[in-house]
């Protein structure tokens, strides 16, 4: 059976296709969940990092540092580097992520709208569902930039202190 493409659309068909974004939204609020975790995680590296280092140039205020100190301070001064552009990564992901729940709710709203007003929509709807699409590729790029510099600074500080 044919269904014309001007025939009425019922409630359930209306929730049925406003399904698909809201599968996205809960996507992205569950990849947002374990990025904003990383994202802590990151920044209090950061702090703990900078803790150190002003505990060290304290110390040298009373005293030489030893040689040990200033590999040491070497070392931070390098982590806090790659750290910050981690920071970096992480925060972009989390912006990549939250502007596609911000499209896919839009999607949501066009498609409600454009049943309620029976307005011809579908270029806006697909258009910001599929740029959504875009902006979590995005946040999955940099998710994985993110965990390979990550995986650079643990190499790093493993081979300083040997």
């Amino acid at each position: 059976m044919n269904i014309p493409v001007d025939a009425h659309i019922t409630a359930v068909q209306i929730i049925q296709l406003m399904l698909a974004p809201a599968v996205m939204i809960s996507a992205c609020g569950l990849l947002l969940l374990g990025t904003n975790n990383k994202y802590s995680l990151v920044v209090n590296r950061i702090r703990l990092l900078n803790e150190e280092k002003r505990r060290l140039f304290l110390r040298a205020g009373e005293n030489p540092l030893s040689p040990q100190d200033n590999i040491r301070l070497e070392s931070i001064a390098i982590q806090l580097q790659k750290l910050v552009y981690r920071v970096y990564l992480v925060r972009s992901s989390v912006l990549s992520y939250t502007t596609a729940v911000a499209l896919f709710v839009i999607t949501s709203f066009l498609l409600g709208f454009s049943f309620f007003t029976s307005a011809n929509l579908n270029i806006l709807i697909l258009s910001s569902f599929l740029l959504g699409m875009v902006f979590v590729l995005f946040g999955v790029v940099f998710a994985g930039m993110e965990t390979y510099k990550g995986y650079e600074i643990i190499t790093y500080e493993v081979k300083a202190d040997e």
